[in-house]
């Protein structure tokens, strides 16, 4: 049988999910479902090499650690390419396309969203297994999920008369977000929900672009066949993919084309795109709650109650969202989940930090989490992967002190080069040139007290950078 290769989209920002999922940390990588990320749990479903190849991700140049770390927390080996800009789902899936096609003239492609949540692995094989057949004839399938209730934040699917290939329906019409009345009527009447995923022959894929969008299929053929490799990675050639029209897949090729196929996906799945989503596919208390973290409630019912790491007290409230992180907390009726980003962009315009970034701050050799800040000081806890070597660097306006609490440190100051173990300490004045690296097995952690005028991240001078940052 042909194999199938998967390709995972895992560009996306996910704002609706605020304060969580933030634009410097999406919800793809985040835990919002269980103890993995979403992201994981795709690469999960298309791990079986008897159905699958290795997969393709697709993600932003300021994800593909993540995308690179979390797939080998699996051990998959997943083929990461990184787009220099974000232009919405059409560009992306075509140079996945393109790239797949270069491996495979007749390869067919699985363009899955890194971000869904199916519950059900082994119902969503079976599925890929039905509609292999119709995308080997040349249809574009897509997966429709039979409603549980008139959403109005789903698009639509009407499906027309049965194919050859068993469980497959030709596709009468795809439909937008309707409102509350048209979404009872599309329910009674069949349709079914687009779940946005896609099984294609990379071929019908792109001469189906060059149909509808030949100046988008034109230039990301280009940036795929100038794509070059960067630390492992493959990047997209830039000025190509930047001309490329900003456009999604679905309104690019999906709604134009007379060759899209349905399976109905005998599976749960949500594509989480607000606290209401996930309040419909969590799993709940005995009181209707869905809880993650550490929650204590009383009296409350049929709420959905997110903590990362602080406890969470909620008492005699019904049908709320309640989220809260170690900067921020949102709470609002479950009804007005849809509002959150609007709220996000009114925090954009008054300039304020949480809107986009989260107080830890990952990188590629770890991650740093600003602890405590005032008046000329800041601290933070800083842990290095084994492996890890942050960049020769000089600040202009603080000096820096680390503490050690666990694993060994390699340090650089000027010339010397030397080690520093757990309980011990080291200072580095003010533009002195210095770099930190962890040579060891274990995550290095230690305690950063930085002092000075300014201490903006923005005051680093990176002389090298073994990860090719500017």
């Amino acid at each position: 049988m042909t194999k199938i290769v998967p390709v995972l989209l895992a560009g996306g920002a996910g704002t609706r999910l605020w304060p969580v999922s933030r634009d410097a940390l999406p919800k793809q990588f985040l835990p919002l479902i269980g103890e993995r990320s979403t992201y994981q749990e795709t690469l999960l479903r298309v791990a079986d090499r008897e159905l699958f190849t290795a997969p393709i991700v697709v993600t932003g140049a300021d994800f593909r650690f993540f995308a690179r770390r979390q797939a080998e927390d699996l051990r998959i080996d997943a083929t990461v390419v990184i787009e220099p800009m974000r232009r919405d789902s059409g560009p992306a899936v075509a140079a996945a396309a393109a790239l797949a096609r270069t491996r495979d003239p007749d390869a067919v492609v699985l363009a899955l969203a890194a971000d869904h949540v199916i519950l059900d692995a082994d119902a969503f094989r079976a599925a890929c297994v039905a509609g292999l057949e119709a995308a080997q004839m040349g249809r574009i399938v897509t997966f429709g999920i039979k409603p549980s209730e008139p959403k109005t934040s789903y698009g639509y699917i009407r499906r027309g008369k049965p194919m050859g290939p068993r469980d497959v329906y030709a596709v009468e019409a795809f439909v937008e977000k309707p409102d509350a009345a048209t979404a009872g009527r599309y329910v009674s009447e069949g349709y079914l929900w687009n779940s946005g995923n896609f099984l294609f022959r990379a071929d019908v894929l792109l001469t189906e672009l060059a149909r509808f969008e030949p100046e988008m299929v034109r230039q990301v053929e280009e940036a795929a066949a100038g794509a070059v490799d960067d630390l492992g990675f493959l990047r997209l050639q830039p000025d190509a993919f930047a001309r490329a029209p900003q456009k999604s897949i679905d309104y690019a090729v999906m709604e134009k084309t007379d060759r899209m196929a349905v399976v109905e996906g005998k599976f749960s799945w949500s594509d989480i795109g607000s606290w209401d989503a996930i309040f419909d596919i969590a799993r709940r208390d005995a009181a209707g709650n869905a809880v993650h973290g550490a929650v204590v409630t009383t009296d409350t019912r049929n709420c959905v109650i997110h903590t990362d790491d602080r406890l969470t007290a909620v008492i005699g409230v019904d049908d709320l969202v309640v989220v809260s992180t170690v900067d921020a907390v949102l709470v609002l009726p479950r009804s007005r989940a849809q509002d959150v980003r609007e709220l996000v962009a009114k925090l954009k315009t008054a300039g304020r930090s949480e809107a986009t970034d989260h107080r830890r701050g990952h990188r590629p050799w770890g991650y740093y989490d600003s602890i405590d800040r005032g008046e000329r000081f800041q601290v933070k806890r800083i842990v290095v992967q084994p492996g890890g070597i942050l960049s020769l660097q000089k600040h202009h306006h603080r000096a820096e002190h680390w503490v050690v609490v666990r694993g060994t440190a390699e340090v650089t100051i000027g010339a010397d080069v030397k080690a520093v173990h757990e309980n011990e300490s080291i200072y580095i004045p003010i533009g002195t040139v210095h770099r930190l690296a962890n040579r060891g097995r274990i995550p290095l952690e230690l305690i950063e007290v930085q002092t000075g005028s300014y201490l903006g991240e923005d005051d680093i001078v990176r002389l090298e950078d073994v990860y090719k940052r500017s």
